[in-house]
């Protein structure tokens, strides 16, 4: 059943007051992708046996896929059936329509990202996509994320290693985040500080002392996308400087695809793939969930 007008907004006043809550207390939202109904499984029993606040999000391509009022109806079914604090962010939306979309929906997070689309836009173009979203979104109260600059790499596993010296070029500086934030009235500034989308085959590497700077330069929200492949001891750094959102997929993607093909290489004669999903899948996603809301310091930390 689709969610009121009231219930969408008093959802996103809770989000709204849980981010400032975690920044307060140092821990971060985990932000999830949703591929389908299994890592959306793997991610709500992870935040049931941690009692862990979640997001779950979706990029256009899973809203093409599922399709955006499904997305909704399959998160709120699954929040009340296991009885979790779980929320929705629509992840790099390509345009203002999309994001749009998003908010009438009741996703409670929305991340505007025309560079997506458009990897040369300019500042200007940016700025005014972003102002629109921030606008629209007063009338659900949903937060709003968005990031100067289109944010490298992408969403699965890379063999080629990463050029630390070519990402320093698009790292966020104090000075542009303030100027950034006071110029679009974002929730949230996504920020670069070393992060980059994908898993690589060697560790990544955060600039703390950036962080912190731009912890200090504004008072909004930070969040840090790319998370896979970064060691723990960095996550558990970045919530204590203030840290509140942290994106993970690809670590998830790495351990579905790989599980899977390893249960179907064991049970050739079973052609139930679901049956394996459930019993070897969702147990190995649900494990990196897991481990993620250890380091992210959201353990214990859901309010229902």
């Amino acid at each position: 059943m689709p969610l009121t007008l009231r219930e969408i907004r008093l959802n996103c006043d809770k989000a709204r007051a849980r981010m400032l809550q975690a920044r307060a207390e140092h821990w971060a939202f985990g932000a999830f992708n949703l591929d389908d109904q299994a890592t959306l499984k793997a991610v709500v029993m992870a935040a049931a046996a941690q009692n862990a606040p979640v997001l779950v999000e979706v990029s256009q391509g899973e809203v093409d896929d599922i399709g955006i009022d499904n997305v909704r109806d399959l998160v709120d079914n699954m929040k009340y059936q296991y009885g979790v604090e779980m929320y929705i962010n629509l992840d790099h939306s390509p345009s203002v329509e999309a994001a749009i979309a998003g908010i009438e929906a009741g996703f409670e997070f929305i991340h505007i990202d025309v560079s997506q689309a458009d990897h040369d836009a300019s500042d200007e173009a940016i700025i005014a996509a972003t102002k629109a979203v921030v606008d629209y979104a007063k009338f659900t109260g949903a937060l709003v994320e968005s990031e100067p600059h289109y944010f490298g790499g992408g969403s699965n596993v890379f063999k080629t290693a990463i050029d630390y010296e070519e990402i320093k070029k698009t790292f966020s500086t104090p000075e542009h985040m303030n100027a950034f934030v006071n110029a679009t009235g974002i929730d949230t500034f996504a920020a670069a500080i070393g992060n980059l989308h994908g898993k690589y085959p060697v560790p990544k590497m955060l600039d703390l002392e950036l962080l912190q700077q731009l912890r200090n330069a504004s008072d909004a929200n930070i969040s840090l996308h790319g998370g896979s492949g970064t060691p723990g001891h960095y996550f558990r750094d970045a919530v204590k400087i203030g840290v509140t959102k942290i994106n993970i997929n690809s670590d998830m993607r790495f351990a579905f695809r790989t599980t899977l093909d390893k249960s179907l290489a064991d049970n050739p004669d079973e052609y139930s793939v679901a049956k394996l999903i459930n019993k070897d899948v969702i147990p190995a996603v649900q494990a990196v969930v897991e481990s993620k809301i250890v380091d992210f310091n959201s353990a214990g930390k859901a309010v229902l």
